[in-house]
């Protein structure tokens, strides 16, 4: 048994029946949860992060890029990765094998990463076109970029005080955007998400608190995480 993550099990649980969501009270001005759900559980968004890394696992292979740390590279990359690269801005970051901006190209090693993995990145740059730029820059011929992007979403204090909470994104908007630096035909965009979890993100309700039927119900109209597989031909 998983020690940890039995306490960490229990930990949510006892957080959520201390104050158990009143679902036909939602009639407020204030939020169950201002952080997401994390202080509840596991945040709606995580859950599409996640399903989405998981069911494209199979591109996460060779050098895989993340941000700031390499979770999901571990998580779903396994005996595929044979290695593990971390972007960061500066250099504070001791894990960092590659210090640049992702908006200025010229700051990035070219034609060096196989899988990027880039969840929950581009909402919060302003010049996100050319972030779009710089990912494509860093990756080899017939390199892959995983992106999700926030749909549904209230607004990330803590990055909105730092460095900025800029846009919110469709499965459209996204496709354009992509498509003028990775070209037509080379961009997939998708999406996750129902009234009901967009519903529940935006209230900070957890993932423990819904069904895996309510979570997986997909509707076209309630685009909650935006996913873009991005290929460099």
């Amino acid at each position: 048994m998983n020690i940890r993550r039995l306490k960490t099990g229990i930990a949510h649980l006892l957080r959520r029946s201390s104050t158990p969501v009143k679902w036909h009270s939602l009639r407020k001005t204030k939020p169950v949860s201002t952080v997401f759900g994390l202080d509840r559980g596991t945040p709606v968004d995580r859950y599409y992060i996640e399903k989405f890394l998981s069911s494209n696992r199979q591109l996460i292979r060779g050098s895989v890029l993340e941000i700031a740390e390499n979770v999901y590279t571990s998580k779903f990359g396994g005996s595929q990765v044979t290695r593990s690269e971390i972007l960061h801005f500066t250099d504070d970051n001791p894990s960092a094998t590659i210090v640049g901006d992702l908006t200025d190209p010229a700051t990035l090693p070219g034609d060096r990463i196989d899988c990027f993995i880039c969840t929950q990145t581009f909402n919060f740059i302003y010049d996100f076109k050319k972030a779009i730029e710089g990912a494509h820059h860093l990756l080899k011929n017939d390199g892959v970029l995983l992106a999700t992007l926030g749909g549904i979403s209230q607004i990330s204090r803590y990055d909105m005080d730092r460095w900025g909470d800029y846009w919110r994104f469709t499965v459209l908007s996204a496709l354009r955007a992509f498509e003028e630096v990775f070209g037509k035909g080379n961009v997939q965009t998708a999406s996750y998400g129902n009234v009901l979890s967009s519903i529940s993100f935006l209230e900070g309700i957890s993932v423990e608190e819904l069904t895996a039927a309510e979570l997986d119900h997909e509707d076209p109209d309630y685009q909650m995480l935006i996913t873009v597989i991005a290929r460099k031909k």
